[in-house]
């Protein structure tokens, strides 16, 4: 079952491997239900919080080692997997002596490279598959970090988990998916899985099928979807998860997406239109560098008047201006923004070097 996730062909159209469960495992019976419930669906790896680290103490933090001889008993009466949260080595310890088949470890822990290093220790000489997911922040060297560090302990068998990251501007999702991260992610390290935490990314589950959707269209190996038999009544985070039944209708209803053309004129059409994008991306470079130029030239006549490098009234007037241009071409006026507020720090900084360049 998790193997699949390990031997996916390069060459293969996207099928998701999905890994469900309740955020937290609270009783014998919610736990049952739950993973019957979802057995029926179709699900075959399942999920569970043991372990709970919450932002502030007080809050319900997982019932903890009591719920890993229930996952024993479900896990030989259903013949599924499990993964657990793992973030110290007596967890790992703990996990494995009771037979649990997958360790994940989470955002929280990720960020910290001394946890991360104590759960490799006690991996060594271990082989069991270890998902880790992003740091709560959107550090990639933080997460690239841990990844080096789980497999120098000798682990053959990691997946990526993308969960979002936390960002207080934040005003649609619990965490902005910020989706460049994990493509930046896959280009550094190619071979490794990508599972999608919709929940997680979601916050509210009737947004978990649109990011799990923009998961697939980007390629995603996998999902990672909470689950509980009733998720009104859940302990911890019942307002992203789905019910059984509405994630098999949700599964059911994912788009899927060949990873390549299979028809050589598609492909010939395909690249046709790339080499376009190249030009186009070429006169857009074009573009900047003349920009630069007269940014220099600015430069240049500010310092032989001893004028000031920034304006802020000029630097308002583009603020505003940039976007609204980018509105009547259809463009998105947030994306423009942020490209305008790099070329600003750009002209700022060669302006600077010409009037000042010992600084």
């Amino acid at each position: 079952m998790i193997s699949k996730l390990f031997n996916k062909k390069e060459t293969d159209s996207v099928q998701p491997f999905i890994i469900s469960g309740p955020c937290s495992v609270e009783t014998p019976e919610q736990l049952f239900q739950t993973v019957e419930a979802l057995y029926e669906e179709g699900v075959r790896v399942f999920r569970g919080g043991v372990w709970k680290p919450r932002t502030r103490p007080g809050t319900f933090e997982g019932v903890g080692t009591k719920a890993l001889p229930w996952i024993k008993e479900v896990k030989q009466e259903f013949d599924i997997e499990f993964a657990i949260e793992v973030a110290s080595a007596r967890h790992v310890e703990e996990a494995l002596n009771v037979g649990i088949d997958i360790l994940w470890i989470g955002a929280r822990s990720t960020v910290n490279p001394f946890t991360v290093q104590e759960i490799a220790d006690s991996l060594e000489g271990v082989d069991v598959p270890v998902l880790i997911k992003n740091p709560i922040n959107p550090d990639l060297g933080l997460w690239l970090g841990a990844f080096e560090r789980i497999h120098a302990a000798g682990i053959e068998q990691t997946a990526a988990i993308h969960r979002g990251f936390s960002n207080f501007r934040e005003k649609v999702y619990r965490n902005s998916p910020n989706w460049q991260i994990p493509i930046d992610f896959r280009s550094e390290l190619p071979q490794i899985p990508m599972i999608c935490d919709p929940s997680h990314i979601s916050g509210k589950r009737q947004l978990v099928p649109i990011v799990s959707q923009k998961a697939l269209d980007l390629n995603f190996d996998g999902l990672m979807i909470e689950s509980h038999i009733n998720p009104n009544e859940a302990w911890s985070d019942s307002d992203q998860q789905l019910s059984p039944k509405a994630l098999g209708l949700m599964i059911r209803s994912l788009q899927t997406r060949k990873v390549h053309f299979e028809e050589k004129d598609k492909q010939q059409k395909l690249n046709e239109i790339r080499d376009q994008i190249d030009q186009a991306d070429h006169d857009l470079l074009e573009a900047i560098h003349q920009r630069m130029a007269l940014v220099e030239k600015i430069g240049e006549f500010k310092k032989l008047n001893n004028v000031a490098v920034l304006d802020m009234d000029r630097w308002k007037h583009i603020l505003q201006t940039r976007p609204d241009w980018a509105r009547e071409m259809s463009l998105n006026p947030t994306m423009i923004e942020e490209m305008f507020g790099l070329i600003h720090q750009e002209s700022i900084k060669r302006q600077t070097e010409i009037i000042d360049p010992k600084n």
